[in-house]
């Protein structure tokens, strides 16, 4: 017996995949709506795709027809997706809305939009509950738009119950922005040292689509208006998880700890980089939920990394990840200035 009708938003990106794969198994009756109304090989036959832009006026209207019982959104964005969703209030149950843990603020009004300021690295405490105060909401950033959704949908409850789950460091397959690239590349070009800022301590916890799938399955069967913290078990140290990527690849490599910020180049800095923690508390959402995590960073990693090298195989990595490119530029892959800073390094003793 089906559990209702789940609408997914975006269900071909990365977590959008495992989503839709999670609930189906669950019993769910899934519309998988995406740009181009693709499906996904994992997807059981019974998932019915659909092709729609969310952004055209009354296109998600007209899709949704008569309703659903929960609608799954990967991609809202500010205000205005907030509007959209709570003006089909008549037509959905509930929703489930993945936001990001960026829209954390520490106690001197520090986030992740202040890092490249003076002093501006936020000192969270460790680990980030959800009564952690968040940033204004704005239209000026990533961060203040998904703070503006987060404060409409959550002022929307009563109409329209809303689980928003702030997604920390997604990993798995399928990333358009897979930060473990950092270490596969260099592993494949046969770098046999790296750099490491911050003595190799930084943590940006990390979650798997797998587990934001679970997150999403059991909120969809209970329904509330709240915002969790979406993060693995573990949030391993970025000299952790090279040494992991290292022995999904059968390789050693030499790691340099730079006991402080990166060098101006960008010499030691990688994806998960920061001067402070970044960790999150996850007893919110096994209490509210019963959320069990899936897997582990250490246990998934084989198949994250066997994915990325397979979109690399034979490409520039610009190609391969024209996102990443966009999000951290070439410095860090600048092989060339990580070799001055280390024959500097060694001369220095």
């Amino acid at each position: 017996m089906s559990k209702g009708h789940a609408w997914v938003l975006g269900a071909t990106g990365q977590i959008g995949r495992a989503a839709v794969r999670a609930l189906s198994e669950d019993g769910w009756k899934v519309t998988a709506a995406s740009r181009a109304g693709g499906r996904d090989e994992g997807w059981d036959d019974g998932v019915r795709t659909v092709a729609l832009d969310r952004d055209e006026e009354g296109a998600l209207a007209a899709a949704l027809g008569p309703g659903c019982d929960v609608l799954v959104d990967m991609v809202a964005y500010g205000p205005q997706h907030a509007a959209q969703l709570t003006g089909l209030a008549g037509r959905i149950g509930s929703a489930v809305v993945i936001s990001t843990c960026v829209v954390y603020e520490d106690g001197h009004g520090r986030g992740f939009d202040t890092q490249g300021e003076p002093d501006g690295a936020p000192r969270y405490p460790v680990p980030i509950t959800e009564s952690l105060p968040t940033i204004a909401p704005g239209e000026a950033t990533y961060a203040t738009r998904k703070s503006g959704l987060e404060h409409d949908l959550l002022a929307a409850g009563d109409a329209l119950p809303a689980t928003l789950l702030r997604a920390g460091a997604v990993h798995g397959p399928h990333c358009r922005s897979p930060r473990e690239l950092y270490f596969v590349k260099r592993a494949l070009d046969g770098r046999t040292r790296r750099v490491l800022a911050y003595g190799g301590a930084s943590r940006f916890h990390p979650v798997h689509s797998a587990n934001v799938a679970e997150l999403i399955r059991l909120a969809a069967a209970r329904p509330g208006s709240r915002a969790l913290n979406a993060a693995d078990p573990q949030a391993p140290t970025v000299a952790e998880i090279g040494a992991a990527v290292d022995a999904v690849l059968g390789l050693s490599t030499e790691t340099v700890l730079m006991p402080g910020d990166p060098s101006p180049e960008g010499v030691g800095s990688t994806p998960w980089s920061a001067p402070h923690s970044i960790v999150f508390d996850m007893s919110a959402a096994e209490r509210e939920l019963g959320y069990r995590p899936v897997t582990g960073y250490a246990e998934s990693l084989p198949e994250t990394v066997e994915w990325i090298a397979g979109q690399l195989a034979g490409r520039d990595w610009r190609d391969a990840y024209p996102a990443m490119l966009r999000s951290y530029g070439t410095s860090l892959f600048d092989y060339a200035a990580e070799d001055a800073w280390l024959a500097e390094h060694d001369r220095k003793g």
